[in-house]
């Protein structure tokens, strides 16, 4: 008589009754790392200086007046991208929850002030991953601060991703909103 092996995901409990155990699937994909998209973003950079800036009491409540939100932290880390040694913007990596799980991204600002595409460093819903299509992330490129910046204004919106379509939107308009505080305040070049 030929025995078959038991499969691995599968456990022999009383009475004979046979129980699986079978994991729920994993989502998560990352796509670049933080270095990998400052490169994508300023391709023309030479020069990478990452440094860490703590905001103010005055421009947090600056920030949360002009968001109308709290600002999220009260360091924020930049890294100031050069091309022999002249300013060229900065980029930022951030994360936002886009139903359940976190996106991490990153957007740069260039030194006049305009974003450049946004980039999703990692996605980790089921569902929404949309986001990552490069002409939904081009929409982002050229506008600034003064932009409304929102999905259905400026932004559209993607059916079946429009949580992680908002909250990427939102997070970006957050980090342009931070830069230019910054280069008002000539914390950053």
């Amino acid at each position: 008589m030929r025995r078959w092996p038991t499969p691995r995901w599968t456990l022999l409990a009383p009475a004979g009754l046979v129980v699986a155990s079978i994991p729920a699937p994993a989502f998560a994909v990352q796509y670049l790392t933080p270095e990998q998209a400052q490169v994508v973003i300023f391709p023309e950079a030479d020069a990478w200086e990452a440094r860490t800036v703590t905001l103010s009491p005055e421009e947090r409540a600056a920030l949360a007046a002009r968001l109308g939100a709290p600002a999220r932290a009260d360091g924020v880390a930049v890294r100031v991208a050069r091309r022999g040694g002249a300013f060229v913007g900065v980029v930022l990596v951030d994360e936002v929850i886009g139903k359940f799980e976190r996106i991490t991204y990153a957007a740069g600002v260039g030194a006049d002030g305009a974003l450049r595409p946004v980039e999703i460093l990692a996605y980790r819903e089921s569902h929404g991953q949309e986001v990552r299509l490069p002409a939904w992330r081009r929409q982002f490129a050229g506008k600034t601060a003064a932009s409304p910046l929102r999905v259905g204004e400026d932004i559209a919106n993607i059916s079946g991703a429009t949580l992680s379509c908002t909250h990427v939107t939102e997070g970006v308009r957050r980090l342009a909103a931070t830069v230019e505080l910054l280069r008002r305040g000539g914390r950053l070049p």
